[in-house]
């Protein structure tokens, strides 16, 4: 006799979503409530769902329709805090649901509809009971189905949780099916039937193009879709799974202190990318503001703070943010103290900083103990920096002017060095509001500093001088920053020479003031020396650069380039793409945890008076900064890796080079490693995309990838929606190098930017983050000036940041540069749903055999005297691009996604 099941009809009522969701996967989706008149199902007919009579189950259990046994074990993720750990009443009513057999109820979804009636078949439903544990400490679940031989293909599980809490689905495979086991990955929360009565439904891992989805389960593609959405009303919820746009607008707290006011992103005034929408209420004081109390919401399969062996450097983030810099910040008692000797800054990774003791006994040690030592006799805790790896090698790599210049090649920011092309230099900026125009830097200081080795004319046609340029970008806020307390800032230029041994030599910075307080333009060129005077003068000049580059660096190369202009893609990944469709899985695993990260730093990284806004340049007016930046440089097509070097000069098209490229530095190691890096995910996404699309008219024909696009463009990058360089996407070739971009920005891009942090930035001499003190030559007084020339080493001192400034920056820098114990590395472990697909499966091969052998290229790059920009006595190998690495500070690594 068939064991008795429950053979229920289905409702066309969508379902409502989830109530507490949470790590990403998004691969379940719930459904709500819709009126039957809803324009979405317009035609479709009516089912009813209710109490299912006795009848039913008793037709079923007696039918002679022939049938086969098949089981669904479910795994589930033990929490921190969730169902699996809690000891309460409601623990013992699950404990006893267990017991009794009733943890979950599955229902199996099939992916036809019912010819006779043309309406979805009805599903079979069972309760699943609780089996034990796996071998790595996951719960599994198991029940058995009778599934009669007409019901087709199973296309989707609907899933309630009987339990009290919320808990992790993992993932659901059935067994002893005709064509083999059905795999279904959840990686999602699942809400408790208790807070909301409404089911999930969780696709199985077979990937469809909209056009393609089968009849059966087309409704539950739309209605998804429909609910990730939203309306866009109401304040979000930490449960609540919906994705939706909204300006930078809380970023600043003028509730509570007027000087905490700070201007929104987004929008005509101030052009910059959309982040996720959170309703939250506007302010009492500014209506264009959002309060920042509560919640910073992220959809809830987004966030990464609860699963047991959960990122480790996410945790050390938020405690650094939240727990060490107050600390630190109660322990030095004058914020404005400077090093008063370059022994005070080496004391820092020998003695450390005293902490204030906390309630929490053994908190540091538990968390930050990288960071945070306990001395065993006193049982204080300390703040013991590590010494990073630049200074360990080379204690003063920082003084050096080679090394200098090496860094914009081999450093934290290769972004920002340019081929110059035009001569002389000239601002573009008003000359009634920023003086005149012309650089200070003139052709016979140029000529003077290459030794007459070559013309200027001849030296730009040879393409041997290139700039970094901080002129025009930073000369607006000049005035505004100097209002600050304890800070300055000038507009700079830093000219660099291509030696015949490829390496670059720093020749000229200039500084500029623009006229203020009843005085003119100030500009001043510096130059190399062998005199006291002129050689101290440099270090000065170099140190306000680097406070430049700092910055620039943080607010966008870093923060702009991936962190906030990926938010976007994420959002309407979630809203436009279905979980069913091949491009939502490529992408997927490249925004695992990035609305989290960024949500943090709008909690404490980038918001008014946080970490940046104190310690780098310009000060407040950093976020500002970054909009202005978005509009003047930004543009989708450039983030590909190729058209960046070009748009730079720093490569040319030629068919017959290596990657389409010939560069103009040969030994640019970012560039060399970094084509490689880009050419791997490139062959990769275009053996993925010709998969799916193998006819071109399918990628024009795909509504949802259209929908995708569209919204990234006029939405999420909406105040550069008119721009004529956004890709057209007509042909699988355009998708392709949609994708490579995104792909690289969230991997390669972020890695070379983000996780040399602490190697090149932890001394920070190295890269100041910001200039206290005006150049002694900028109109000193005769005490000034005398200071200057009695101890020049004080004046460099002094304007290095402040003691509370330097150890916050390398608090955070060190972890942010952290490779967590469970980082998901580029093209190290398979994705399910490509696992299942042979085609892709040897394609995902072929990709990790390109990266495993890109790590020996670089090793042997390394190792090759003969690249003076990556070898060399006492010199860190250039290694930000070797896609795998163990955890720690390491200096290596490419993670999949933005997710530190």
């Amino acid at each position: 006799m068939l064991k008795p099941q429950v053979h229920q009809p289905q409702s066309i009522k969508p379902l409502f979503p989830l109530s507490k969701p949470f790590l990403h996967g998004n691969y379940g989706h719930a459904f709500r409530p819709v009126q039957s008149t809803s324009t979405l199902f317009k035609g479709s007919p009516k089912l009813r769902i209710g109490s299912v009579p006795r009848n039913t189950i008793k037709a079923i259990a007696t039918s002679t329709e022939k049938s086969i046994k098949v089981k669904a074990v479910v795994t589930v993720k033990p929490t921190v805090g969730g169902f699996l750990s809690n000891i309460s009443l409601d623990q013992g009513l699950d404990d006893l649901g267990d017991l009794f057999g009733k943890s979950l109820l599955l229902e199996l979804v099939s992916a036809e509809l019912d010819p006779k009636t043309g309406l979805d078949k009805s599903t079979i439903q069972d309760y699943a009971r609780k089996i034990g544990a796996d071998g790595d400490g996951n719960m599994q679940y198991e029940s058995e189905f009778e599934v009669p031989s007409g019901f087709g293909e199973i296309g989707a599980i609907l899933v309630e949780n009987e339990h009290h809490k919320e808990m992790y689905l993992k993932d659901i495979v059935l067994d002893g099916l005709p064509n083999g086991p059905v795999n279904v990955t959840c990686n999602s929360w699942l809400h408790s039937k208790h807070d909301n009565k409404q089911k999930r439904v969780f696709f199985t891992n077979k990937l469809y193009l909209p056009s393609q989805t089968p009849d059966g389960l087309k409704r539950y593609r739309a209605e998804e879709l429909t609910i990730l959405r939203g309306n866009g009303q109401g304040e979000r919820k930490t449960y609540d799974r919906i994705y939706d746009y909204d300006v930078y607008n809380d970023l600043g707290d003028p509730d509570k202190k007027p000087e905490l006011a700070r201007p929104v992103l987004g929008g005509k005034q101030n052009p910059y990318p959309r982040r996720c929408r959170t309703g939250r209420p506007r302010c009492d004081t500014d209506q264009f503001s959002e309060k920042r109390e509560g919640n910073f919401y992220v959809p809830r399969d987004e966030a990464f703070s609860e699963v047991k062996q959960l990122t480790f450097s996410a945790k050390t983030v938020y405690s650094v943010l939240h727990a060490l810099v107050p600390s630190l910040e109660t322990a030095f008692v004058d914020p404005d103290l400077g090093f008063p000797y370059f022994s005070a800054i080496d004391a820092l990774f020998n003695e450390g900083v005293n902490l204030p003791p906390l309630k929490q006994e053994g908190f540091w040690n538990t968390l930050l103990p990288r960071l945070v030592k306990a001395i065993e006799d006193t049982g204080d805790n300390i703040l013991l920096f590590e010494t990073p790896e630049t200074m360990d090698r080379d204690k003063f790599f920082w003084f050096r002017d080679e090394e200098f210049s090496r860094q914009t090649l081999a450093g934290l920011n290769p972004y920002s060095i340019r081929l110059i092309t035009e001569w002389p230099l000239k601002s573009t900026l008003d000359p009634e509001i920023y003086g005149p125009p012309e650089s200070a830097i003139t052709t016979e200081l140029i000529e003077k500093e290459i030794g007459g080795m070559i013309s200027v004319e001849e030296a730009i046609k040879q393409k041997k001088l290139f700039i970094l340029d901080y002129h025009d970008l930073f000369l607006p806020y000049v005035e505004k920053v100097r209002q600050l307390k304890s800070t300055t800032l000038y507009g700079s230029r830093t000219i660099f020479f291509l030696t015949p041994a490829g390496t670059l030599r720093p020749i000229a910075i200039e500084l500029t003031r623009p006229p203020m307080n009843g005085k003119p333009q100030w500009k001043q060129v510096f130059l190399p020396s062998w005199h006291s005077t002129e050689c101290w003068l440099w270090k000065l000049a170099k140190a306000h650069v680097l406070a430049h580059d700092a910055g620039y660096h943080q607010l966008v190369s870093h923060w702009l380039r991936t962190h906030c202009c990926t938010e976007p893609y994420v959002i309407a990944t979630n809203r436009q793409l279905s979980v069913m469709h091949p491009i939502y899985r490529l992408l997927d695993p490249h925004f695992r945890y990035t609305m989290e990260i960024n949500g943090l730093a709008r909690q404490a990284l980038v918001n008014a008076d946080g970490i940046i806004e104190s310690s780098f340049s310009p000060g407040k007016y950093s976020m500002e900064f970054s909009s202005v930046a978005y509009d003047k440089q930004w543009r989708f097509d450039h983030e590909a890796l190729p058209k960046d070097l070009i748009s730079r000069g720093l490569a040319v098209e030629d068919p017959s080079a290596p990657h389409g490229l010939k560069l103009t530095i040969e030994d640019y190691p970012f560039a060399n490693d970094g084509l490689d890096l880009w050419d791997a995910i490139k062959q990769w996404v275009t053996d993925y995309v010709n998969h799916y699309y193998p006819d071109k008219s399918l990628v024009e024909s795909d509504e949802e990838l259209q929908a995708w696009w569209t919204e990234i463009r006029t939405v999420g990058h909406g105040d550069k929606k008119h721009e004529p360089w956004w890709p057209v996407l007509k042909t699988p070739k355009d998708l392709i190098e949609i994708i490579t971009t995104i792909v690289w920005v969230t991997s390669g891009h972020h890695a070379a930017v983000n996780f040399g942090q602490y190697t090149y930035g932890g001394y920070f001499p190295n890269r100041p983050t910001t200039a206290r003190c005006n150049i002694a030559t900028e109109d000193p007084s005769d005490e000034q000036w005398k200071f200057f020339l009695e101890k020049p080493e004080n004046a460099l001192l002094n304007t290095f940041p402040s003691q509370i400034q330097a150890t916050k920056v390398m608090a955070i820098l060190d972890v942010l540069s952290t490779h967590s114990p469970d980082e998901e590395y580029l093209g190290k472990e398979i994705e399910p749903a490509w696992r299942e697909d042979p085609v892709i499966n040897a394609a995902f091969e072929k990709f990790r055999g390109k990266l495993m052998e890109l790590e020996g290229i670089i090793d042997a790059r390394n190792a090759d005297p003969k690249l003076r920009n990556r070898n060399g006595a006492g010199m860190v190998p250039y290694e930000l691009l070797k896609p795998f690495s163990e955890p720690g500070v390491t200096g290596k690594g490419v993670p999949y996604s933005i997710s530190i």
